[in-house]
């Protein structure tokens, strides 16, 4: 009874100081073993290792290559342009013991790493111009970005693998400037086309007008017919045309020939005694007034006060 209540004691302490004794190292790690905070021992192949219990302690390290995302950051170009760059990076732990001593933990080298990828990114692009850094070319500046890095995180222990722009976007502030400077400048086109197309609408509509006047002219050869300058452009309506509506010439009236142009219209004087000069009422009657309103299909008030401030008036009582 004496020797086994001896015995378990034994094999508890046993137990306990290989319990605290061994560590093990795995395939995605590295460790360092200290001594009252001094290292001692680097182990960089995984597997079982043993310490000593109680004066001795294990730090793991990431053996594998880790991913930095690095805020964005601000970037003036050359050309005094600016720009927003997202980058990340890629890194390794190669030197435990000097990762160690100059930086201690993984996230504080990641903050260190974060700080010095920004500056160098200011510092490389910063030299060239905006249109540089969003050509083709920017991978030259990439190389230069990862040398500096990588020469400063060997100070730590850390090997870049690489550096990346994720993204590279103008400041909000100078985005919306752009598209608004954009829109503007896309509705100035559209106002312009606008524009020449109504242009060129009229004077195609002109020209036409003008081709059927005189075909149906020609077409009625043995008829005579006068032409009045006073178009539609004088707020005559296009529906008097073609025989619909007629003009007032010494009391007879003359029918409207062919379309109302814009400028002039055409009228059958065939049975009319006139000559050049002589005075062509467009309405002078209450009757006349009514049939261009009907043939128009606007009201009275309409015709009387369309008509170009042009075409003389004359008050009849």
């Amino acid at each position: 009874m004496k020797a086994q209540k001896i015995l378990l004691p034994i094999i508890i302490l046993i137990g306990a100081l290989a319990f605290f004794s061994i560590f093990i190292v795995k395939e995605v790690n590295q460790a360092i073993v200290l001594q009252f905070g001094d290292p001692k021992k680097i182990i960089l192949k995984p597997g079982l290792n043993f310490k000593i219990p109680f004066i001795q302690n294990v730090v793991f390290l990431d053996s594998r290559i880790l991913n930095l995302d690095t805020p964005p950051a601000e970037v003036i170009a050359s050309d005094q342009k600016r720009l927003i760059v997202d980058a990340f990076a890629r890194f390794q732990i190669v030197d435990p013991l000097k990762f160690y001593i100059s930086v201690g933990n993984e996230r504080v080298a990641r903050s260190r790493l974060a700080t010095i990828i920004n500056s160098r990114i200011r510092n490389v692009l910063g030299q060239q111009e905006l249109q540089t850094l969003l050509s083709k070319d920017r991978s030259k500046q990439m190389s230069l970005i990862q040398e500096g890095v990588n020469a400063e995180a060997q100070k730590f222990g850390i090997k870049i693998v690489d550096v990346r722009i994720k993204r590279a976007d103008l400041p909000q502030a100078n985005s919306e400037a752009i598209y608004r400077r954009m829109q503007t400048e896309r509705e100035r086109e559209a106002k312009e086309f606008r524009a020449r197309g109504a242009e060129m609408a009229v004077t195609i509509t002109s020209t036409a007008d003008k081709d059927v006047s005189v075909l149906l002219a020609n077409a009625n050869k043995d008829s005579e017919i006068a032409t009045i300058p006073i178009g539609h452009a004088d707020g005559l309506s296009r529906k008097l045309g073609n025989g619909k509506g007629y003009v007032t010439i010494h009391g007879q009236r003359a029918p409207i020939i062919g379309n109302v142009c814009m400028d002039m219209i055409m009228v059958n004087i065939t049975e009319i005694n006139c000559k050049e000069g002589d005075v062509v009422f467009i309405f002078k009657t209450q009757e006349d007034i009514l049939n261009i309103s009907s043939v128009s299909e606007a009201i009275s008030y309409e015709v009387l006060t369309l008509i170009s401030q042009r075409i003389k008036r004359v008050l009849i009582h």
